[in-house]
């Protein structure tokens, strides 16, 4: 089969998914395949594929739609500039946890300009918080902690793909994963994406998300807050002073969030909001 008729084949069988742009999908999985570009997909429409490769094709859209997401299928998902490798059983990184990792950045820079700063990630998955903070400031030492085992395997993989050294992985619940490191009063920084969807809005979520994703990525208890409740008090015990505590939220937690870290003692708490006006950050520091 041609390129042009099989590409039209995928996207007539996935053109009807609520949350796609079939056309891009389609080149996407057909480019990951070939092991080709797009503009070779545009300029060779008249090639025929292999057999083989177009049954992987027409599986991987009878996948797609069902609503498996496509990050899953082409295996990668860009975040600040990155390839991250990512499969089930991690997070699909969002652009809107961008925010948090500029403002990671920026801070580092304006506060610790020459200087080392050790910073900690709480829940890692793909490692996209990690990856990006230790990639783009190489002073930055960077710990990363995840309880499952499917996350720290595909962060190391990342890890491994941008060649760093300046970062690394542990397993365990939240703080007891670095808990025989005596780092307690250590870090500069701590920085979290926790799960933050309350379970009465999980079922509100579209399919590639509920459906696909890890729940346990994604459920924050019954409002949401669970794990900020957890993170707030004992990160005290690891920030050194004035040190920096951040996490990303959800629409509708930011004065939650923030009572929570103002109870505990955190100072000059701000939210930082995306780029569609909601509250998506926020952060503080210790004193």
């Amino acid at each position: 089969m041609e390129i042009n008729h099989l590409l039209k084949k995928g996207v007539d069988m996935i053109k009807d998914r609520e949350y796609g742009n079939p056309v891009l999908e389609a080149t996407m999985v057909l480019e990951d395949l070939l092991n080709v570009d797009r503009i070779y997909i545009y300029t060779h429409g008249k090639e025929h594929v292999p057999e083989n490769t177009v049954d992987k094709f027409l599986e991987a859209m009878e996948k797609r739609a069902k609503g498996y997401p496509i990050q899953y299928i082409i295996g990668n998902k860009e975040f600040m500039g990155l390839d991250f490798h990512v499969e089930e059983g991690v997070l699909i990184p969002r652009g809107d946890t961008e925010i948090l990792v500029e403002y990671v950045l920026k801070y580092i820079d304006e506060n610790y300009s020459n200087k080392p700063v050790n910073v900690l990630d709480l829940g890692v998955g793909s490692g996209a918080i990690s990856l990006a903070i230790a990639y783009y400031n190489k002073r930055a030492t960077v710990y990363g902690v995840d309880l499952h085992e499917i996350p720290l395997k595909v962060a190391n993989i990342n890890k491994k793909k941008f060649r760093l050294e300046n970062v690394q992985f542990y397993q365990g619940n939240l703080f007891e994963g670095i808990k025989e490191l005596g780092l307690e009063g250590e870090f500069n920084i701590i920085a979290s994406n926790p799960p933050y969807i309350s379970k009465e809005e999980i079922e509100t979520l579209q399919v590639e998300v509920k459906n696909y994703e890890p729940i346990k990525a994604l459920d924050g208890g019954e409002d949401g807050l669970d794990f900020y409740r957890k993170i707030i008090p004992e990160s005290k015990g690891y920030l050194k002073n004035n040190g920096l505590l951040i996490f990303e939220i959800g629409y509708d937690q930011g004065e939650d969030v923030k009572c929570m870290m103002g109870n505990e003692g955190f100072k000059n708490i701000q939210i930082l909001k995306d780029l569609q006006g909601l509250d998506r950050v926020v952060y503080g520091t210790m004193e």
